[in-house]
């Protein structure tokens, strides 16, 4: 939602050359009234980027996809474990559909490519100011693609994996980012029952934590799309 008011903006990207560039784009377009924006922080790595936004609450996170220390789906995935409720956008050098689609999944509002930014950056971040999603006019139609094969693989997944419909809802809302309690309250059950479904879920899957079993959704394509 735009406002007169400055909003407020975290940069998180290893490459503090690229960081600079960013403020003095995200600068001009403050000084020039095309953006209210301000810069309140900058991190270089996963741990640095989900600790200066619950700290800092920013409006907006502008982040890359590949950090020395983490990346940006974890990034994305620790980020729903916490109190921020702003939105992120990535800015990366990957332009294949795999990674846009990844982001998209893990909670991204947009893709900017970083061969891009001056012409893209300005749109994509108000775009998403206005709660609407942003992706490069050429990528959309292989965005989707990859969509509907994602979709048709989601599943035949779900039926080999031998996931049950509640589990399913489980772990939709689990990739939602939302706490055992939460998804209760959603599903009218007992926590005991969802953490049940979580155990039974993670067997499926192969893992033993929450965000083993967010990350394997990602990547096998199984939850559902459902609000």
């Amino acid at each position: 939602m735009m406002t007169n008011e400055k909003l407020s903006v975290l940069l998180v990207d290893d490459d503090q050359g690229f960081r600079q560039g960013l403020h003095t784009l995200l600068n001009f377009y403050s000084n020039s009234g095309q953006l209210p924006l301000e810069v309140v922080a900058e991190a270089a790595s996963t741990e640095q980027a989900v600790s200066l936004a619950t700290q800092k609450q920013p409006d907006l996170i502008l982040l890359d996809l590949e950090l020395i220390a983490g990346d940006g789906i974890t990034t994305l995935l620790r980020l729903k474990e916490t109190s921020f409720v702003g939105k992120v956008l990535i800015l990366s050098a990957h332009q294949e559909d795999d990674f846009i689609f990844q982001a998209m999944q893990a909670g991204s509002v947009g893709y900017v490519f970083k061969n891009r930014v001056a012409t893209q950056l300005c749109e994509a971040i108000t775009t998403a100011l206005k709660s609407e999603i942003y992706l490069p006019t050429d990528v959309a139609s292989g965005f989707f693609r990859r969509f509907h094969a994602y979709s048709e693989a989601s599943i035949r997944t779900r039926q080999k994996l031998h996931l049950t419909e509640r589990e399913q809802e489980v772990l939709h809302w689990l990739v939602q980012g939302d706490s055992n309690e939460e998804i209760a309250k959603r599903l009218y059950v007992t926590v005991a029952t969802v953490k049940a479904h979580l155990t039974s879920i993670f067997d499926k899957l192969q893992v033993t934590s929450r965000t083993q079993a967010v990350v394997a959704a990602l990547k096998l394509g199984v939850f559902s799309n459902r609000e």
